[in-house]
C-alpha cells in the first residue's frame, strides 16, 4: 500500500460530463490505499481462504427479481461483446450481454477462465459491491471513498484533466489502459490491450499508484448522487458555480438518495464507480479521468469492474 498525506484539492470538474460538476474544495485525512487494484491472484487467495461465492455465481431469486424474464434465473454477469459494425451508442445493449457463468474465474463466460488467458496478474472482475466489501474486511481495510479515490487519483496534480497532465496521449504514449479507436467496434489497440492488461502495465501517477485511470472501473463506498450543474445538451458541458467552503471527508448521498429514478419500482442503491476503464473511449464516455464519476447497482457485476482497498489514519 502507498501512504496517502492528508491534503486538500478541487474535486469534480466544470469542463466534461455534467454529473462531476460543480468543482469544489474537499480535504481529505491521510489514508494508505492499494498500490494497484485487486489482482486475480489476490482475490483467489481470498476465495480459498474464505470459502467466499460471489454474486455472479448465484442464481437471482425471483422473488427478489419480480420482472425477471423467464429462464433468466441462472447465474451470470455482464460481459462486454464487441460490435461488428457502428451501433447505437445511446444503448448499451448492443455491446452488453448477460451470459450464464460468466463469474470471476471465468470472466468472459463459461468458456474463458483465467488461467487459460493467463490472467492471474490483471485486475479481478466480475465482482459486485458485496464481492469487494466482503474481500476488504478479509484483508482488514475497506473501500475508499470517491474524494479519496479521486485525490490519490490526481497524485498530487491540481487542475489537470487527467492524472499525468492535460494531453491525453502526450508525445503518443499510452498512459492508461482505454479504447484506442471508434467505440465499440473498431478498437486499434496502440497500447497493445483490448481488454484488462496486467497492474503496473503503465507508468505509475505522482503517488506511485498504477491504473487509478483505465484498466478497470473500480469500486468506491460512497452512494450515488448526480450533481448535475449543466445543460445536458449544451455538449455535455457543466456550467455550475463551485462550492464557497472546503468540505472534510464527504462521504457521499444517501442511500435512498441514490435509487435510479428512471426505474421507480427498483430499489437497489448504486455507488460511484471511479477511474473509467478499458471500454472508455474519446467518441464514448471520455472517463478515463480523476473527475469523472459512474452510478453502478450494488447487485451488478461486469466484465469491466474492480476494487482497491484503503486503511485510514488513526
Amino acid at each position: 500500500m502507498i501512504r496517502i498525506p492528508a491534503g486538500t484539492f478541487t474535486m469534480g470538474s466544470d469542463k466534461f460530463y455534467p454529473e462531476e460538476a460543480p468543482a469544489h474544495r474537499v480535504s481529505v485525512d491521510g489514508f494508505w490505499i492499494d498500490e494497484t487494484p485487486v489482482t486475480n491472484r489476490q482475490f483467489a487467495a481470498f476465495v480459498e481462504a474464505t470459502g467466499h461465492t460471489t454474486v455472479a455465481e448465484i442464481a437471482p431469486d425471483p422473488k427478489d427479481y419480480p420482472d425477471l424474464l423467464p429462464g433468466m434465473d441462472r447465474a451470470g454477469s455482464l460481459v462486454f461483446h464487441k460490435s461488428p459494425v457502428p451501433v447505437d451508442t445511446s444503448n448499451p445493449a448492443n455491446w452488453w450481454r448477460f451470459d450464464f457463468g460468466a463469474d470471476w474465474r471465468h470472466p468472459l463466460g463459461p468458456d474463458s477462465d483465467i488461467d487459460s488467458l493467463d490472467l492471474w496478474d490483471h485486475p479481478v472482475v466480475q465482482v459486485a459491491y458485496a464481492d469487494a466489501q466482503a474481500y476488504a474486511g478479509w484483508a482488514g481495510k475497506a473501500l475508499p471513498t470517491e474524494a479519496e479515490f479521486e485525490f490519490a487519483a490526481r497524485g498530487g496534480l491540481e487542475d489537470t484533466d487527467y492524472a499525468w497532465g492535460d494531453e491525453l496521449a502526450p508525445d503518443g504514449a499510452m498512459m492508461a489502459n482505454y479504447w484506442q479507436g471508434l467505440f465499440p467496434f473498431a478498437n486499434q489497440m496502440l497500447d497493445g490491450w483490448e481488454r484488462t492488461s496486467p497492474v503496473r502495465t503503465y507508468p505509475a501517477n505522482g503517488y506511485g499508484l498504477f491504473d487509478m485511470i483505465g484498466n478497470t472501473w473500480e469500486w468506491t463506498s460512497d452512494w450515488w448522487s448526480d450533481r448535475r450543474g449543466g445543460d445536458v445538451k449544451s455538449g455535455g458541458k457543466a456550467g455550475a458555480k463551485s462550492s464557497c467552503c472546503t468540505i472534510r471527508n464527504p462521504r457521499g448521498a444517501r442511500l435512498r438518495d441514490s435509487f435510479d429514478p428512471a426505474h421507480p419500482g427498483v430499489k437497489i442503491g448504486r455507488k460511484v464507480l471511479k477511474g473509467g476503464s478499458h471500454l472508455c473511449a474519446a467518441n464514448y464516455c471520455q472517463r478515463y479521468r480523476p473527475a469523472a464519476r459512474h452510478p453502478e447497482m450494488i447487485d451488478s457485476s461486469t466484465s469491466h469492474i474492480g476494487f482497491r482497498c484503503v486503511t485510514r489514519d488513526i
